[in-house]
């Protein structure tokens, strides 16, 4: 049991640990309103397998209710829409998963048309929640 509540805790301290670097990580460009505005980060998982990583990121984009998502196994792409406001604007998910020495490096990218707005925490949490289901 006690092994069970350490594993755990593990998991749970290296999850966290993910969303700092993942948090770190991110930047955003364009002017509210004004511009589209593009939202990006990234992270590296050491001794993740890349295709493993890339099914893990496709159940989770699906699961947040994106559409007409597309995976290219060939190049570990995701590319996804998600459409909130009723303005038939949608806005665009790119993700990321290539091998990068013996791990896997994920980048995420999150785009909304000029005159559409949001919060970067709430990219910034959103994007990283993708990222994190990369490790299950």
């Amino acid at each position: 049991m006690s092994r069970i509540l350490l594993l755990s805790a593990l998991v749970a301290i290296g999850a966290t640990s993910a969303q700092a670097s993942c948090e770190a990580n991110f930047s955003s460009q364009g002017v509210p309103l004004l511009t589209p505005l593009s939202y990006k980060t990234w992270m590296l998982f050491p001794k993740l397998d890349a295709k493993k990583a890339l099914d893990r990121l496709a159940s989770a984009v699906l699961a947040e209710g994106y559409s007409d998502m597309n995976v290219d196994k060939a190049y570990g792409a995701i590319t996804a829409l998600q459409e909130t406001t009723g303005s038939g604007l949608p806005q665009t998910l790119r993700i990321v998963a290539r091998r990068v020495n013996a791990g896997t490096r994920v980048d995420a990218f999150f785009s909304i048309q000029a005159g559409q707005v949001t919060t970067e925490e709430l990219v910034r949490g959103s994007l990283c929640n993708l990222i994190a289901a990369a490790i299950g």
